[in-house]
């Protein structure tokens, strides 16, 4: 009995270590998690300006990925919907609604030329052999753009969780150069559904954020949702509108998603109730608002390290 606790000890010490840096906390030094970095890898080889079917591309990359395609899929897939490093053809799904991908068979891909010129360059990158010794992957990938902040991660480990919510590209340059002149900066999560941010907790990306959908007033009897809450769909808020209304929090008449490219959402009122009055309704009892929390978990020279967003660039100037 004791030789089986010992054994299961060391097996399992082994495992979270594995889940850990091997699987769901991304590296700092270029923001991705191993499956991701390995199709960028299978891409960065293969590229030569044309689409790839992601079908044939997944298979690729079981060469340096030991999962089976499912995951890998759904990791190119969640990539590409990013909107940095993968340029996309066909159906990818729909951050908004929920609606899923294509068939892998059905849909193509490429690296972006941002990822090309930024996250890729053979002569300092750093390769250990893969999984079973047949081929070389990276260690990390030289990024020169910050694409842990702008892309965001999350992660489940064991006995840690990683969520790093998206930041606006833009702001993220402007920060870097603030913090090679040495001068101070603020940034701020910013998300790809839009939305209103309440940002006074995020406390420099140890605290959390509260998030609002857009709704507009069309006219007194009628509702109509713009912009929704990162993390959920036109699905799940309508879900949670047609609850609330079940319970006799909120009294709507009917409610039609007009979602396509834009999110449009409208809700009519019954006789007896008018729009600015169900507003406050809205955001207490659905998921017009929702509260997001961050915690900066990554990987930095081998080990778990807990940071905030400020500490990921260096605190004094590159020379």
């Amino acid at each position: 009995m004791d030789d089986l606790k010992v054994q299961m000890k060391d097996h399992f010490l082994k495992y979270a270590s594995y889940v850990i840096l091997d699987r769901a906390i991304p590296n700092v030094v270029d923001g991705l998690k191993p499956v991701q970095r390995r199709i960028l890898e299978i891409l960065w080889r293969q590229h030569d300006d044309k689409l790839h079917k992601v079908a044939n591309i997944v298979g690729q990359t079981m060469q340096l990925h030991p999962h089976g395609d499912a995951p890998i899929y759904e990791a190119l897939v969640n990539l590409a919907n990013k909107g940095f490093a993968l340029d996309r053809q066909g159906n990818f799904g729909n951050i908004y609604t929920g609606d899923p991908s294509a068939a892998a068979r059905y849909i193509e891909t490429r690296l972006s030329p941002l990822a090309r010129e930024t996250l890729f360059n053979p002569d300092i990158t750093e390769k250990i052999p893969s999984y079973d010794g047949r081929n070389m992957e990276p260690v990390t990938l030289p990024a020169k753009i910050p694409l842990l902040l702008m892309q965001g991660a999350e992660g489940i480990a064991v006995g840690m969780a990683t969520h790093i919510p998206p930041h606006n590209f833009t702001e993220l340059l402007e920060a870097e150069i603030a913090c090679l002149e040495g001068r101070n900066f603020k940034i701020f999560p910013d998300f790809p559904t839009g939305g209103i941010m309440d940002k006074s907790g995020y406390d420099r990306g140890k605290g959390k954020i509260k998030l609002r959908a857009k709704i507009e007033i069309k006219d007194p009897k009628t509702l109509v949702i713009r912009e929704i809450c990162y993390g959920t769909t036109t699905e799940t808020l309508i879900r949670s509108i047609d609850e609330a209304a079940k319970k006799g929090k909120i009294k709507i008449e009917e409610i039609n998603d007009y979602t396509a490219r834009d999110v449009e959402i409208e809700i009519k009122l019954p006789r007896g109730q008018y729009a600015e009055d169900l507003l406050d309704a809205l955001y207490g009892f659905t998921e017009c608002e929702i509260s997001v929390n961050s915690q900066i978990i990554v990987i930095k020279d081998g080990l778990p390290w807990e940071t905030d967003v400020h500490e990921i660039w260096p605190t004094t100037p590159i020379k």
